[in-house]
């Protein structure tokens, strides 16, 4: 087993090569710091694929007070008001960070920054690079500030397998790669390792999107948080591909609706139809589709001829499955897209555990609560990096410990669990089969294998999906259809002696600010 050169001993190691990892190691700059991604930097992480764009306040008729307002009305009644309207405050200001570090956003032909709209905002605040290529443009310009800083160290194809604890909190990391296994000793590291997309069979997520962050600071006994609001997009493009393209909420915004085979628009008159939040319109197509009909969105007399235009990445995805979206019905289903649960972290985006922060996709920050705002996970990961960065540089270290072995797991795998997780915990939830999920699970994550870790992850979703006997965002319960002021609160879960403790949390505290950060 290796270690790494003594010049690095110590240094901040953040796990996770996407956006919020990327903006960290620039935020904690000149501060040397170590960036592990287990794919080369842009291939594997959610972000390059991000088509909708950031939200920021930025229009005329616009102000903060309203981006979070709609923030907290989308996360139905369990988003922290304090962090909705902190990183709506601060969106702005991460767009303008981001032009500085080299993103070349869209504008209009009077120069301004050109805003969309997207479902569950009542302005067009979405800002938008390449189109629909908003993600790969803003990985791009990052990717080649991160290669350019002398402070970052970037390791590709090591793929962290455990976080190292002892009695002062975290000591480093246990990582692997094709050839051989490393030891990175620090008493700090960052978790930006993203969504769990793939443990479900139909997702828009990098198959290697699998909760393995949330897997690992759970076996270092993190505290985590909302597991059970899973995100499912409603308009994935259905022409048989795993992962599935996503068909952005934008082409909705742009006027697109929603029908069946037969031409039927089958959510006119509910709510503001396809606008409505991504759970209802999610419920809706899996419903339709459940009774035995195809669902497609048609934008041909919303966009026609000016689609590719708008969504020039769609459009390629489209006719390369021989769909021309200018002319014909784009084939759509749900899919995963996105956890609002993860790592519960506070302010600063600490964890539970000492040493232990995370943020992006991976982190439960109380922004998105049960269900998040389009657009604003992008903008979580710009910020929630800048405030990690912050805690991590304000932070003073313990000695590191004397090396000690370590077994190393083996390499997680997702594959055999997908369609199991996808048939229990997908749009659709009741007793019977999350006890059944629960059963199964439990008995695959507390064993040796390489589906432990996927295992442990999906288990702890189903836990806290049996716990919750209500219906609230992402969460949607066929035995329990409504939401309960009872359930008003967080669920937070950890691991104690390889089985899972659960209790509710107040809907506005940080779980994790009971616990002691000198």
């Amino acid at each position: 087993m290796e270690t790494i050169p003594s010049s690095l001993v110590g240094a901040p190691i953040i796990v996770g090569g996407g956006l919020a990892g990327l903006m960290t190691a620039l935020k904690l700059a000149p501060q040397p710091a170590i960036l592990l991604a287990k794919t080369p930097l842009t291939e594997g992480a959610a972000s390059t694929w991000a088509q909708g764009g950031i939200a920021a306040a930025l229009g005329d008729d616009d102000r903060p007070s309203l981006h979070a307002d709609d923030t907290l009305a989308a996360g139905d009644g369990l988003t922290n008001p304090a962090v909705a309207n902190r990183i709506a405050a601060a969106a702005p200001a991460a767009i303008a960070s981001l032009e500085r570090l080299g993103v070349v956003f869209d504008r209009d032909a009077n120069g301004r920054l050109a805003l969309g709209l997207e479902a569950a905002h009542a302005r067009r605040r979405i800002v938008h690079a390449a189109g629909d290529g908003t993600g790969a443009a803003i990985m791009r310009a990052l990717v080649a500030v991160v290669r350019a800083t002398p402070s970052i160290t970037v390791i590709e194809g090591l793929e962290a397998r455990r976080l190292l604890v002892d009695d002062r909190g975290i000591a480093g990391v246990l990582a692997a790669g094709p050839r051989n296994a490393c030891v990175l000793p620090s008493r700090q590291v960052v978790l930006a390792t993203g969504g769990l997309g793939g443990l479900f069979a139909h997702t828009t997520n990098p198959l290697g999107a699998i909760g393995q962050g949330i897997a690992l600071a759970a076996r270092a006994g993190a505290v985590l948080a909302d597991m059970e609001f899973v995100q499912f997009h409603p308009t994935a493009l259905d022409v048989g591909l795993d992962p599935m393209p996503l068909v952005s909420e934008a082409v909705r915004g742009e006027g697109a609706v929603l029908i069946d085979e037969t031409g039927a628009r089958f959510m006119a008159g509910q709510g503001r139809a396809e606008l409505e939040p991504r759970d209802v319109v999610s419920r809706a197509v899996a419903a339709h589709i459940a009774l035995g009909h195809r669902v497609f969105l048609d934008a041909c007399e919303s966009l026609g001829a000016d689609f590719a235009n708008h969504f020039p990445g769609i459009t390629a995805r489209c006719c390369a499955a021989g769909i021309n979206p200018a002319l014909q019905p784009i084939p759509v289903r749900p899919a995963v897209h996105y956890h609002m649960g993860g790592i519960a972290v506070d302010e600063a985006g600490r964890s539970s555990v000492e040493g232990l922060w995370a943020c992006g996709e991976v982190s439960a920050t109380g922004l998105h609560g049960a269900n998040r705002l389009a657009s604003n996970s992008l903008l979580e990961a710009v910020v929630g990096a800048g405030l990690v960065a912050e805690s991590i540089a304000g932070t003073s270290t313990a000695p590191l410990p004397a090396p000690r072995p370590v077994a190393l797991p083996a390499s997680p795998d997702a594959a055999v669990l997908r369609t199991f997780a996808s048939e229990t915990l997908g749009v659709v939830r009741e007793r019977k089969s999350l006890q059944t999920a629960i059963d199964r699970l439990g008995s695959i994550a507390f064993a040796d294998g390489v589906a432990a870790d996927p295992a442990l992850v999906a288990l702890m979703i189903a836990t806290a999906a049996l716990a919750r006997e209500e219906s609230r965002g992402g969460h949607w319960r066929r035995d329990f259809p409504h939401a309960s002021p009872a359930w008003a609160c967080r669920l937070v879960q950890h691991l104690e002696n390889n089985r899972i403790v659960y209790k509710r949390n107040p809907a506005h505290d940080h779980p994790v600010a009971s616990h002691a950060h000198a």
